[in-house]
């Protein structure tokens, strides 16, 4: 019976020590103190309010350079053939440019190549017959838009059988890009402004702006999607339709508000 007091009493002390730790580890560990409750009241007062918007501006202006590709392909029977006839043939070329009034610095290599081909017969691939392809092309600017389809055509006269990525762009954007920034701020305050209406809050400075890039931006042509080159390779000026360029901007920013 003795035995069994000692064992309760010892029982109750442990219990009590323990429920002592407990209340003086919250104490320590998790209430904070008065002290470090105002800090935390104090620092989430002082926060900026803030509201975030996407402005976007978007300008339309007729493009004044138009860029391609063109180039000559070659099959002959040796390479040696191949290449000399494509150097011929890229000569005729470029001389032909430079007198539609192309400048020397506004063509340039754009690739080279030489591959082989295995004709095919009713047996499958040759075993002896062996065709080799040379490839040269050059990009080349055009700053009179209204000579495109005559530059053109005197490419494909001269010998070119290689014409791709007819592009029409701006030879200086920078003015263009201004005005699109100008209106993407305009939008973005005029958005702010509505969201803090909308809020019962008073719109304040701007406190940060910066470029969204790749979201949405960039130039789009809507002409460009229509420009052809006459089907005839060369029978008549090429229908080159130059249209106009369509470059949109985007520009976050962050304003406090009151």
């Amino acid at each position: 019976m003795r035995n069994r007091q000692l064992w309760i009493v010892a029982a109750t002390g442990v219990a009590v020590l323990l429920l002592a730790g407990v209340l003086a580890f919250s104490r320590t560990g998790f209430a904070p103190s008065a002290a470090q409750a105002q800090t935390v009241a104090e620092t989430t007062s002082t926060l900026p309010r803030t509201i975030t918007v996407v402005g976007e501006g978007t300008v339309k202006i007729k493009p004044d350079i138009a860029q391609a590709n063109i180039g000559v392909e070659v099959i002959r029977p040796t390479v040696k053939a191949a290449s000399s006839r494509a150097k011929e043939s890229m000569d005729a070329v470029l001389q032909a440019l430079k007198q539609q009034g192309v400048d020397e610095k506004d063509i340039q290599t754009s690739g080279f190549s030489v591959w082989t081909e295995r004709p095919y017969g009713p047996e499958g691939p040759s075993s002896d017959e062996v065709l080799y392809h040379v490839s040269n092309q050059v990009a080349v600017t055009i700053r009179e838009l209204d000579t495109v389809g005559t530059v053109l055509d005197a490419a494909i006269e001269a010998g070119a059988n290689n014409i791709y990525g007819v592009t029409f762009s701006l030879a200086d954007p920078s003015q263009a890009e201004s005005e699109a920034q100008r209106k993407a701020v305009d939008d973005a305050q005029a958005k702010a402004q509505w969201l803090a209406s909308l809020n019962n809050v008073k719109l304040g400075d701007v406190v940060s702006v910066s470029e969204v890039i790749g979201g949405g931006g960039g130039y789009y042509a809507g002409g460009v999607r229509e420009a052809s080159l006459a089907a005839g390779m060369g029978g008549g000026d090429g229908p080159i339709a130059p249209g106009e360029l369509e470059l949109t901007l985007q520009l976050q920013s962050v304003y406090t508000v009151q």
